[in-house]
């Protein structure tokens, strides 16, 4: 898609005009009509006039949210025309949400046609007009257009399926974005785990065909204001393994490195953007799999730093590929200022918070308040769940140092969180947060300016946070 910035003194032959309205009695135009057709000013109301060539939207509030959704509605409504070009008047309403406007056209046109036979090769061009082009419009167009190409990036990788995308494919990927943006690139492979005592990740990938990849990219301006670690789940596919997952609950797995997914492509746009931040993003692209050398229930797994696991379920596996991948950030990369892990961890946290929100968790609880309001402010939900000494008794094993999972069936986000806490040094304890992104990376229905499937979930919110540590 093509988003301009016209001015209107500049020749304009866009087919379709998209009007947004949030109080259908100042209308004066096509206002009976609208009545007639029962039109609401409401989220997700859209309606058609095409012997008039106009695309009406409603939307509730003057909310990243609402102006996103309205402006991705209306991108939809133009998909399923004939029409190839549209325009948006920019009013005061909408330049003061002029970055929702770009990044909901952007991310609304998306679709995932891969495996499509009849593939959609319609190309759609949005002219948005306005009195006069400013610097600040240009800046947020040309960011936006960035954040929302990072987010259907990862999108994509998100929606490959399996057979296609695989530890190997996703560290090819991984050389492919650090060439495009010119940032160094490290894949490692299972004699490197070895050798280095990753016996965690390590085994969790041992019963797969494919090999496990350690991949780390390192974006380094001239005078970084912060030192930045990004890590990500990379289950390219989660059977399970032996304690294997029941035949409903294995169908979208694919969305099981949609945490690593989102790394790879937050390191694009970081780079793209060239944020003033040293930012290294670590992912552990793994295949969970079966096989007679696959690892067990019972079996005792030693992490990077030393500390012993007790396996009782090798479909808690996402946890012990993240152990071994924070500990590695940690010993290779000194002075860290944060330090952030996302992973669909636990089906726990779905139903805590539902399928949209991500939860947020650490031990630094302003951190923490800090990634909510960047999350909600970027257009993601999230938000915060605590850490508390009790839970922190379930996880504890009688054999080893820690059990990966809990011995009760509640609070399973948070136990798989504290899990965690435990492969991060005491110096970066306040540095850390884990976001479970299990609800909103995969969504099996279209959702706001999100179609079926992957969602990008984590771009927008790391890439808010960051901006926002400018305007500290």
């Amino acid at each position: 898609m093509k988003i301009n910035l016209v001015e209107k003194s500049e020749k304009i032959s866009s087919e379709v005009e998209i009007i947004f309205v949030k109080d259908l009695e100042n209308l004066t135009n096509d206002k009976e009509v609208l009545e007639i057709l029962d039109f609401k000013a409401k989220d997700e109301s859209c309606v058609l006039l095409a012997e008039s060539k106009k695309i009406y939207v409603g939307f509730e509030d003057n909310s990243y949210e609402c102006i996103a959704i309205a402006t991705a509605t209306a991108i939809k409504k133009l998909q399923t025309t004939n029409f190839k070009s549209a325009k948006i008047e920019l009013n005061e309403v909408l330049e003061e949400n002029f970055k929702a406007l770009v990044e909901g056209a952007a991310l609304g046109q998306y679709k995932f046609v891969d495996y499509k036979s009849e593939k959609d090769k319609k190309k759609i061009e949005l002219d948005i007009i306005v009195d006069e082009k400013t610097k600040k419009l240009e800046s947020i167009l040309n960011e936006s257009k960035i954040i929302a190409k990072a987010v259907n990036k990862a999108r994509n990788m998100v929606n490959t399926a399996p057979a296609d995308f695989y530890p190997e494919v996703m560290a090819k990927m991984a050389q492919e974005i650090a060439k495009d943006v010119e940032i160094k690139c490290e894949i490692h492979g299972e004699s490197y785990l070895e050798k280095h005592k990753m016996m965690a990740m390590h085994s969790v990938g041992r019963a797969s065909i494919h090999e496990s990849k350690l991949i780390h990219l390192t974006y380094k301006p001239k005078n970084p204001k912060f030192k930045i670690v990004l890590v990500g789940k990379g289950l390219t596919y989660d059977s399970g393994g032996l304690s294997l997952k029941p035949a409903d609950f294995m169908v979208t797995m694919k969305a099981d490195k949609s945490g690593g997914c989102a790394v790879l492509s937050t390191m694009w746009a970081i780079a793209k953007l060239e944020l003033p931040f040293e930012v290294h993003g670590i992912v552990g692209a793994v295949e969970n799999m079966i096989g007679g050398n696959a690892y067990k229930p019972d079996d005792i797994l030693t992490a990077k730093n030393g500390k012993t696991i007790e396996v009782r379920n090798t479909d808690a596996e996402g946890r012990l590929v993240l152990a071994d991948c924070l500990c590695y950030a940690q010993d290779e990369i000194k002075d860290i200022d944060y330090i952030f892990d996302y992973a669909t961890l636990t089906g726990a946290c779905v139903v805590g918070v539902g399928e949209y929100t991500t939860g947020i968790m650490g031990n630094n609880e302003v951190l923490k308040r800090n990634a909510v309001a960047s999350a909600l402010k970027a257009g993601e939900y999230a938000t915060s769940l605590d850490f508390n000494r009790f839970l922190k008794k379930t996880i504890k094993s009688e054999i080893a140092d820690v059990c990966n999972v809990a011995n009760t069936r509640y609070g399973g986000a948070i136990t798989a969180g504290m899990f965690l806490d435990n492969f991060i040094y005491d110096e970066n304890k306040n540095k850390w947060i884990h976001f479970d992104i299990a609800g909103p990376a995969y969504v099996e229905k279209a959702w706001g300016y999100n179609a079926h499937g992957a969602s990008g979930a984590g771009v927008r919110t790391t890439i808010g946070f960051l901006k926002d540590l400018l305007e500290d």
